[in-house]
């Protein structure tokens, strides 16, 4: 009969001696391999993140193996000093660092952590780590440009500030010349903010931007600087023109407003022979005109194209009228390039800037082309 041995059957002295020497010279050897290989048995550590970590976001370190947590737990050290909690996870292999109340923006960190021991009783060295916290919002445009001049500022082109990142954790503060109130919005995203003086943009002043921030949960004392700007406004449009049809162009082009901020418009300025067109508030391009002479004066008045043909004739005179646009039902005063005889001979450019036609408005060539294909039926013309 066969017999079966068993740990059951260990029942004589030698046995019990033989098996606990082997299960002491185990654990002999195992502390021997931990004293003589240290190395094996530490643990190593990453950090999941070390820039730009937000301001309520813990700092996250990863061992290898699971710690005693009583080796760190009130023995971490934190410069610039900042109260912390600790959270362990994943069996103790992760550790957390919160802030009790926020890490400071822009600011760099050293965390001390102290010697400690793995679940192999292996000793982890101290450890110096360095992070640092999200910077303080930072402005990558701004309209007007610094140092801009001429600038025209109103509900459709405010002052325009873009963020590089969202400034959602942030308090923000727009001054305007020290004391000049100011409303604003901002997109949904809070990266774009458009700004306006409460009591509006004054002409030909100049103005200086200041913009201060804060984490939206430091003390109103804690506002700081971020960016600083500064545009002048368009002067008064009180303009004596330029004898020079080129420079009265620039003029034009330079102190022009437009008088409709939606869509198209043609503005015809009489004492000053120059016609603008706009488009959604923005000057796109200015003309030198001969409009009525004394007696048959082109009327002031707000009106529109009526209609247009690209090569009109008329009977009253016996004139090719190129590039025609009416500005009233019967066709009696329009707009046109300088006219022409049947036979080719063309009116000279030399007219242009002098009121010398019959209560039309003349254009040039290659003006005429540029305003016709501009305007539509319907688009407005403001004469003053």
């Amino acid at each position: 009969m066969k017999r079966h041995i068993g740990l059951h059957h260990i029942n004589t002295p030698k046995k019990f001696i033989l098996i606990s020497a082997i299960i002491i010279a185990g654990v002999f050897g195992t502390v021997f391999s931990i004293k003589a290989y240290p190395q094996v048995f530490s643990a190593d550590l990453t950090i999941e993140k070390t820039v730009e970590i937000n301001s309520d976001d813990p700092v996250t370190i990863d061992f290898s193996m699971p710690m005693f947590v009583d080796d760190y737990n009130g023995k971490i050290k934190i410069i610039p000093a900042e109260e912390y909690k600790l959270r362990w996870e994943n069996s103790n292999k992760r550790l957390k660092i919160f802030p009790v109340r926020f890490w400071k923006p822009e600011q760099d960190y050293k965390i001390f952590l102290p010697e400690a021991k793995n679940i192999m009783f292996s000793k982890t060295k101290s450890r110096i780590i360095y992070f640092s916290t999200q910077k303080y919002p930072q402005v990558v445009s701004i309209f007007p440009k610094n140092g801009a001049q001429d600038a025209l500022i109103g509900a459709e082109d405010p002052i325009t500030i873009n963020f590089k990142n969202p400034v959602a954790d942030f308090s923000v503060r727009f001054i305007l010349n020290s004391k000049i109130e100011s409303n604003f919005q901002s997109n949904s995203a809070r990266t774009q903010f458009k700004l306006l003086p409460k009591n509006g943009v004054e002409d030909g002043m100049k103005y200086e931007l200041k913009i201060y921030t804060k984490y939206i949960s430091e003390t109103e004392d804690s506002f700081r600087e971020i960016f600083e700007s500064s545009f002048e406004t368009l002067p008064p449009a009180n303009i004596v023109w330029e004898k020079d049809l080129s420079a009265r162009i620039n003029q034009a082009k330079r102190y022009g407003r437009a008088k409709i901020k939606l869509g198209k418009y043609i503005d015809i300025n009489l004492s000053a022979q120059v016609m603008s067109i706009f488009e959604e508030g923005k000057m796109l391009d200015a003309f030198m005109i001969s409009s009525g002479k004394r007696g048959m004066d082109t009327p002031k008045m707000e009106t529109k194209i009526y209609n247009k043909f690209p090569r009109a004739f008329s009977k009253a005179y016996g004139l090719f009228m190129p590039f025609w646009m009416a500005m009233v039902p019967d066709g009696k005063f329009g707009i046109h390039e300088l006219p022409e005889w049947p036979g080719g001979y063309k009116e000279g450019i030399n007219h242009l800037g002098i009121p010398v036609s019959h209560g039309c408005v003349r254009l040039g060539v290659g003006s005429a082309e540029r305003v016709y294909n501009f305007s539509e039926i319907g688009t407005p013309v403001i004469i003053y």
